[in-house]
C-alpha cells in the first residue's frame, strides 16, 4: 500500500488545530489535521456541563467569524464554542479527517521528514504541528488511597451534581474550574469543603470594562514570559452567570466551608496548611494592584469611565478564615467525594523525536521546535500570556505557518546553473 504524503501534517482539531489549518490554507501550503474524536471534542466531552467561556464573545473568539446572534459581552456555553470551531473549519473546508489517533512519531531516517503512525494507517509529513494542547492527562495527587471510603475523580470527569452520590464535597483546587464547580455544587443545597492554594485573582470587570479588556489596554496580554515564581499559580476567573468576580469570603457566606492547601491523608483524615488567610490575602492584593493600574491608566489618559469605589470594599473575614480548619475527618464531615481540580499533565510519548528538554518538556521557541520541522501550538505562555487564550492560539497559528513557509522556500532553494563555483585552494604563506 502506498504511503500517504503530506507537507504538513497538523495533530488536534481543536481551536489550536483549527486556527493553524486556517493559516496553512491562506499560505497555499498542503495540510491534513487528524483528531482523534470530533472537532473540539474537549470543548464538548473534557468539561462539565454548565461551562461557559472565560472570556466574553467580542474577545474569545477568532477574526473571521463572530458568535452568531449572540450578546457580544455574553459568557459562550461551551456547547456553542465547539459548534463556533466546527463551523469556523467548514467556513474553509479545512482538511480535517476526524476518528483517527496518532500512535507514534520519528523522524524519518536518510530523508527529509517524519513517519506518522495512527490507528489507520502511516503517512509521511515533512512538518507536523503538535496541536494537541495542554489538557491531556488529569492529576490527581498519590494523597488519598483508591481504597479509602471516598468517591475520587477529577474535575475534568465532573459533569454536574446529579452524577455525586449523596453527601458533601470536598473540592481541591480554587482556580477557574475549582471555584465553578464548589459553587454549583453549593448552590443545589451540598454541604461544600473548598481547599484554596496560592491564587491570582483578577476583577471580572472593572469601571464598566472586563477584565480582558484592561489586561489589553494594559499591555499585559503582551508578557512573554511568567514572573519567576509564578509559573503554576493558578488564576480565579469566571464567566458563569453573566460573569462574575470570584470572592472567597462570598462563597464562604454563601455556605461554601474554606481550608487551606490539602497536604496530606491519615487513617480517613485529611491535614491542611495553615495558609489559607495568606493565599486569600495575596490574592486579594494581585486583585487590587490591578485595579490600581486601571485607575492610573483612566487618570493619565483622561477617560470618561465611572468609578467604582465598592468594588474596594471587602465583606470580613468568615470564621473558617480566621479560625482555619487544619485537620479533617472526611467521615464524619459526611463528605463522600473529592474532586480534584488540580490541573493536568503533558503526555508525549508517542512523539519519537529529540524536541524536548532536559526535564521532558517540549524544547521550543515561540512553537519552533529545536527538532527541524517538529512545531508546537495551544500550550501556555508558548509565545505570551495570550497563548491560552483563543486569539491568542490564532496569532500562534499565524508565526507558526509563516514560519512554515520560509522553511519551505529555503528547502526548495536551487542555485541557477553556474553560479556555484569552487572557491580556489588556499596556499601558505
Amino acid at each position: 500500500m502506498a504511503v500517504e504524503k503530506i507537507d504538513t501534517l497538523v495533530i488536534g482539531a481543536g481551536q489550536a488545530g483549527v486556527a493553524m489549518s486556517e493559516h496553512l490554507m491562506k499560505a497555499g501550503v498542503s495540510h491534513l489535521v487528524l483528531e482523534k474524536g470530533r472537532v473540539a471534542e474537549r470543548w464538548r466531552s473534557g468539561r462539565w456541563d454548565s461551562l461557559v467561556a472565560n472570556g466574553p464573545a467580542w474577545h474569545d473568539r477568532f477574526p473571521g467569524l463572530e458568535f452568531g446572534e449572540a450578546d457580544p459581552d455574553a459568557f459562550i456555553p461551551k456547547e456553542q464554542v465547539a459548534d463556533y470551531f466546527a463551523a469556523y473549519a467548514q467556513k474553509f473546508n479545512a482538511p480535517i479527517r476526524c476518528g483517527v489517533a496518532v500512535t507514534r512519531v520519528w523522524r524519518l531516517e536518510g530523508q527529509l521528514g517524519f513517519a506518522v503512525e495512527t490507528s489507520q494507517s502511516t503517512i509521511h509529513a515533512e512538518n507536523v504541528v503538535v496541536a494537541t494542547g495542554p489538557f491531556q492527562c488529569a492529576t490527581i495527587p498519590a494523597l488519598v488511597p483508591a481504597g479509602a471510603d471516598v468517591t475520587q475523580i477529577h474535575s475534568s470527569d465532573y459533569r454536574n451534581p446529579g452524577q455525586l452520590p449523596e453527601g458533601a464535597v470536598l473540592v481541591v483546587g480554587a482556580g477557574s474550574s475549582g471555584v465553578q464547580i464548589a459553587d454549583e455544587l453549593s448552590r443545589t443545597g451540598r454541604n461544600v469543603y473548598l481547599s484554596v492554594g496560592p491564587h491570582d485573582r483578577p476583577p471580572r470587570a472593572y469601571r464598566g470594562r472586563d477584565f480582558v479588556w484592561w489586561l489589553g489596554v494594559l499591555g499585559k496580554w503582551d508578557i512573554q514570559a511568567k514572573a519567576p515564581g509564578t509559573e503554576h499559580v493558578t488564576i480565579a476567573v469566571s464567566g458563569a452567570r453573566g460573569g462574575e468576580t470570584i470572592d472567597f469570603r462570598r462563597l464562604a457566606s454563601n455556605g461554601i466551608t474554606l481550608v487551606g492547601r490539602t497536604q496530606a491523608y491519615l487513617d480517613g483524615t485529611l491535614s491542611f496548611a495553615p495558609d489559607l488567610a495568606d493565599n486569600i490575602a495575596k490574592g486579594d492584593a494581585n486583585y487590587l494592584s490591578l485595579l490600581d493600574e486601571a485607575d492610573a491608566f483612566v487618570a493619565r489618559n483622561g477617560l470618561d469611565l465611572p468609578e467604582e469605589p465598592e468594588a474596594r470594599r471587602f465583606m470580613a473575614d468568615p470564621a473558617c478564615v480566621t479560625t482555619p480548619i487544619l485537620t479533617l475527618d472526611l467521615k464524619r464531615a459526611g463528605i463522600s467525594t473529592i474532586i480534584w481540580a488540580t490541573g493536568f499533565t503533558s503526555d508525549y510519548s508517542w512523539l519519537d523525536v529529540d524536541a524536548f528538554d532536559p526535564s521532558g518538556r517540549p524544547s521550543h521557541q515561540r512553537g519552533v521546535s529545536s527538532e527541524p520541522g517538529i512545531y508546537y501550538l495551544g500550550l501556555p505562555w508558548l509565545s505570551g500570556r495570550g497563548s491560552s487564550f483563543i486569539w491568542g492560539v490564532w496569532h500562534d497559528a499565524k508565526y507558526l505557518a509563516g514560519h512554515i513557509v520560509t522553511r519551505r522556500q529555503y528547502m526548495s532553494y536551487r542555485p541557477a546553473s553556474g553560479r556555484l563555483e569552487a572557491l580556489p585552494a588556499r596556499t601558505a604563506s
